[in-house]
């Protein structure tokens, strides 16, 4: 065998035997036995150096720059909840909010402190989290910054053995965490509380929910916390993750010496690894709330995990993606029926925990057709298993698969530095391969095309079993005596088992997808702008076209366009058929196609286009690789000059949408939330909650003369692209698509400004809605606003401010509240206005106390202004921010776009630099001084409701 053959097929996970050569006796030479290529265990990506100290620890170091100058530093610990005892409930996740009140190097409070004033942002890039079997911390770092960089690993070294539990502190945060547990108090928590334990078969995770019980939180013994620190936080069951734009050698050793000091106990515990037992026992649950609005019925069926290891673990899950794609291309075309037996349903195969998957049965039934719906999910479920899929199908689904692996392989040297630290952890704690893009595209071309539709049969022949399987049913409370029981539902399944099943056929199509050829325009006018790096074309039908090629993204192609207009033009008898218009055009196909033959053409393609009509504009955004742009853009060109309208599927959209609404009334969150919309538009029918009359106000016919006079004429459209692309080559596809756009060269009627806004005055209310001993509280701000960039970044600064004082207070000094929104937003049109919105959950006794106290903080902001240290932060913040930002086409798409929009200049970037330097705790103070109003305050709580 030559070097190079061994070598490809080392790559793809095959390893060596030897056997005894039948043509050589006494020699031996390679032999490649399929069965153990299969089975062995693929490599470690070679672009990671990884390894283990003397002491046991594990660490990942790669060099990506994505994003550029910055690094991802992760602290994985292999302990969570599931390792603690019965006095410990909790303290996992305790243990993990210590970690930021004080460490060896940073005491009291510190470590935060510290990295804002670097501008490291507290949640987005300092943050961690506790679940049942892990704990991890993140870091993310200016790379460029060696003294910080030098520093974070020093913040890791702490977290892993050198917390500070300071009983003080630890008393402290025994308020906050309860605040925690208080803010998830909701429906889908009562509804987890009593199937989590059917769900995790009794086991012992059933009994080690992360956020732990009310009285360990309480009362636990500080001793309790330390022992549970220095038993389980300890070198051989933890790893640090290095990965960003770093010398991998530099890191190495900063590693070695930074952490070869940890130690293990002399006597360790050991690591018990803990799974859910199969029983091979059926499990059933109704589950009744006077919140839920509609039945529904989850079945599981549960079965020992297979972890991506090996070849054979790979191929086995392309089947499964494959599976659960062609199962959805089952279900989908019975959701655009007149009258879809269901609100929702499905199955697909999945992860769970506990060493076990899940085939995952789910059914979301309208009023009154439980048995209607649950029997036509299952029936396409025993349609599959009977006959098996279609050649087509399986292709399509290949070719969907396929594309997005190719998108990424383009892509691998674009690929986010978070997107290789999360395959890192799941390769420590759990050992899924991660063998690097490159050698999954090599299996990929191995296995894909020789996966057949045997493959795909036999998943429904080894998952969907009689045992292991949970039936859970959700429902009203006023339904409680009518649902079925768990023989019910065993006698449908057997019953629809037996049934005599029709082939499943498919309607498809080889027209082009328009029907009309396209009549290319011409562009009559080129400008440049070098600083901006952009290129406007004018085209001959006036639409201008904004042009700013990036290498952000290898493959990667966004555009948008718009024209004034949108929904504000039509008067309120005809605001629903308006607002509705684009989702049931979207929904009714394109072209030649109809929804299902569209969808089944765009298999393999990565190619979108979706119109929106707003209230103000209407228009059309989409995406694409290089390949398939001028699909996109014929895609975008046909919802301007080819919509459609199914009259089955819009009727099928309108009633699961007033089936959906059955019941809302009941389910105190949605009041809650529809009573805010309409006090904070005094009432204004274009804000307020979805009702059915105004479901029965939508004419699908009207609606789509709506969507078809909004499109008509393009002659004062402006768009934007973004991405990979050449000018040049650029140039013919948008003269032929956008430059062929109808224009009858008349300006648009431009929006029609409602008024909408924020009721001004002082207003207090309260409603009594939760069925939990809980409040939550809003408290919005607003009033008229001078819109220019200086302001904005002010009021930017103001916000940022106001949540660390809001923390400090409401969560440090109090410990009232888990963590405050604060949301500062603020337009030009079509009214300049600012709006300032807090955000919190709180014990009932504290909401109008805290309230008060979120006031005192803003007028004191007013007052006094930002302290220099608190504006500091928001600035270095920014910086990174920026920096980041301005590297991505996200970014820039949106920016540009906004810009045309507003009418703003387009150069304003590039003050924005100068403008954060320039301010100060004066100019900020002014700012506010001038714009947040006391005397428009508007306070919402939501309390409990009375008990009866």
């Amino acid at each position: 065998m030559h070097l190079k053959q061994l070598l490809y097929l080392s790559l793809l996970g095959f390893s060596p035997v030897l056997a005894h050569s039948s043509t050589l006796p006494g020699s031996t030479e390679i032999v490649w036995t399929k069965q153990h290529a299969d089975t062995a265990a693929l490599p470690l990506d070679k672009s990671v150096r990884y390894g283990k100290l003397p002491n046991g620890l594990t660490y990942y170091i790669r060099k990506n720059t994505e994003p550029q100058e910055r690094v991802f530093m992760y602290l994985v610990n292999n302990v969570g909840s599931i390792l603690e005892n019965e006095q410990q409930r909790g303290l996992a996740h305790f243990l993990e909010h210590m970690a930021f009140n004080g460490t060896t190097h940073y005491p009291n409070n510190t470590l935060v402190d510290y990295l804002q004033k670097n501008g490291i942002s507290f949640g987005a890039d300092i943050n961690a989290y506790t679940s049942f079997n892990e704990t991890v911390y993140q870091l993310q770092l200016p790379s460029k910054d060696g003294e910080l960089v030098n520093n974070g690993f020093q913040i890791l070294q702490d977290w892993a053995q050198g917390i500070k539990l300071d009983h003080g502190e630890i008393d402290k945060e025994r308020g906050v965490i309860m605040e925690e547990k208080r803010a998830g108090k909701s429906l889908s928590e009562r509804i987890q509380d009593k199937t989590l334990p059917v769900a995790l078969n009794q086991s012992l995770y059933a009994q080690r929910i992360p956020i732990g019980t009310e009285q360990v939180i309480q009362h636990f013994p500080y001793q309790e916390i330390e022992n549970f620190y220095k038993n389980w936080y300890r070198p051989n069951l933890q790893a640090v993750i290095v990965v960003g734009d770093i010398n991998v050698d530099q890191t190495e050793q900063l590693l070695k010496k930074q952490f070869s000091a940890l130690k293990n106990p002399i006597k360790p515990t050991p690591r018990q690894e803990y799974t859910i037992p199969l029983k091979g026992k059926n499990q059933f649950m109704v589950v009744t709330d006077p919140e839920i609005t509609t039945t529904s019925i989850d079945i599981s069926i549960k079965y020992p995990e297979r972890k991506l290891k090996s070849a054979a673990d790979f191929k086995q899950a392309i089947v499964k993606a494959l599976f659960n794609d062609m199962m959805a291309g089952r279900y989908n075309p019975i959701f655009r029926t007149a009258n879809p037996p269901f609100l929702g349903g499905g199955a697909s195969l999945g992860g769970f925990m506990g060493g076990l998957d899940v085939f995952t049965i789910q059914i979301n039934a309208k009023p009154g057709r439980l048995k209607e719906g649950f029997d036509a999910v299952w029936r396409e479920i025993f349609r599959a298993k009977q006959l098996g899929f279609t050649a087509k199908e399986l292709q399509r689904a290949k070719d969907s698969y396929r594309s997005q692996m190719e998108n990424l392989l383009e892509e691998k040297d674009k690929i986010a530095s978070s997107q290789y630290v999360q395959e890192y952890i799941q390769h420590f704690l759990n050992g899924v391969a991660s063998p690097g893009i490159d050698h999954e595209m090599k299996l990929i071309n191995q296995i894909l095309p020789n996966i057949s539709l045997s493959d795909i049969q036999q998943v429904l022949q080894q998952y969907l079993k009689d045992s292991d399987r949970d039936m859970i049913i959700l429902a009203p409370e006023a339904e409680k005596a009518t649902l079925p029981n768990e023989a019910d539902l065993v006698g449908w399944i057997n019953t629809l088992s037996k049934e005599k099943l029709t082939a499943f056929k498919e309607e498809m199509s080889d027209l082009p997808l328009l029907k009309n050829d396209v009549k290319a325009g011409t562009i009559i006018k080129e400008e440049k702008d070098d600083q901006l790096g952009t290129t406007t074309l004018t085209l001959s039908n006036t639409i201008k076209v904004l042009l700013k090629p990036t290498n952000y993204q290898n493959n990667q192609i966004t555009f948008q366009g718009f024209s004034y207009g949108g929904t504000s033009v039509y008067g309120d008898q005809d605001f629903q058929s308006a607002t509705n218009a684009v989702s049931l055009v979207g929904a009714s196909g394109l072209g030649n196609y109809n929804a299902d033959q569209f969808e089944k053409s765009l298999a393999g393609r990565t190619a979108s286009a979706s119109p929106f009509i707003s209230e103000t504009a209407q228009g059309v955004s989409g995406y694409a690789n290089n390949k398939d742009l001028a699909l996109a853009l014929e895609m975008m060109y046909g919802y301007f000059t080819e919509p459609r309208l199914d009259t089955a599927i819009a009727a099928g959209i309108l009633a699961n949408a007033k089936d959906g609404l059955k019941d809302r009334d009941k389910n105190g969150d949605a009041v809650f939330q529809d009573s805010v919309m309409a006090l904070l538009s005094n009432n204004n029918i274009r804000r307020t909650g979805l009702t059915a009359d105004k479901i029965n106000q939508i004419d699908p016919q009207r609606a789509l003369a709506i969507y078809k006079e909004r499109f008509a004429d393009a002659s004062d459209y402006k768009f934007t692209f973004v991405g990979s692309f050449d000018i040049e080559k650029i140039k013919p596809l948008i003269a032929k698509y956008i430059g062929g756009l109808p224009s009858t060269g008349q300006k648009e009627t431009a929006y029609r400004n409602l008024h909408i806004n924020i009721p001004a005055g002082k207003i207090d209310k309260k409603f009594a809605l939760s069925k939990e001993d809980k409040a939550m509280v809003y408290l919005v701000l607003s009033d008229e606003y001078d819109y220019n960039e200086q302001h904005n970044i002010a009021l930017q600064a103001f916000r940022e401010v106001l949540e660390i004082r809001l923390l400090e207070r409401l969560r440090e000094e109090e410990g009232g509240v888990y963590s405050p929104s604060i949301q500062m937003d603020y337009n030009k049109l079509p009214d300049a206005r600012y709006t300032l919105t807090i955000a919190f959950s709180c014990s009932v006794s504290n909401a109008d106390k805290l309230a008060q106290y979120s006031i005192e903080e803003i007028e004191k902001l007013k007052k006094e202004g930002p302290s220099a240290e608190n504006l500091d932060k928001f600035k270095a913040n920014d910086k990174l921010n920026y920096e980041s930002a301005l590297k991505t086409n996200d970014f820039w798409s949106n920016y540009l776009y906004s810009n045309l929009y507003n009418g703003d200049d387009m150069h304003r970037i590039f003050q924005r630099s100068a403008l954060r330097d320039h301010l100060n705790p004066a100019t900020v103070k002014e700012v506010a001084q001038r714009f947040i109003n006391d005397k428009n305050v508007i306070k919402i709580v939501q309390l409990p409701e009375a008990k009866k």
